[in-house]
């Protein structure tokens, strides 16, 4: 299964945009794309990248449009 790099903006808290950087076979060349987006943004961006591994490009993406709840933290956790 390949690793997809996303960067992800998000216009408002129910849209997310999605925009495939690039895949790879190998997670250590993904990792490194990522890291270099994310060094190189400027520091005004509002986007995020994001590392997916997947089956194919369209679990990526429903892996990271799915919404997910907060934990609950417990009272020790406080």
């Amino acid at each position: 299964m390949p690793y997809y790099v996303f960067k992800i903006s998000q216009p408002t808290q129910l849209v997310k945009n999605l925009d495939l950087q690039d895949t790879f076979d190998e997670y250590k060349q993904a990792r490194a794309l990522a890291r270099d987006l994310r060094k190189n943004a400027t520091p005004g961006e509002q986007a995020t990248y994001q590392l997916v591994f997947a089956a194919n490009q369209l679990e990526a993406e429903e892996n990271l449009q799915e919404r997910r709840e907060k934990p609950v933290l417990m009272e020790w956790e406080k």
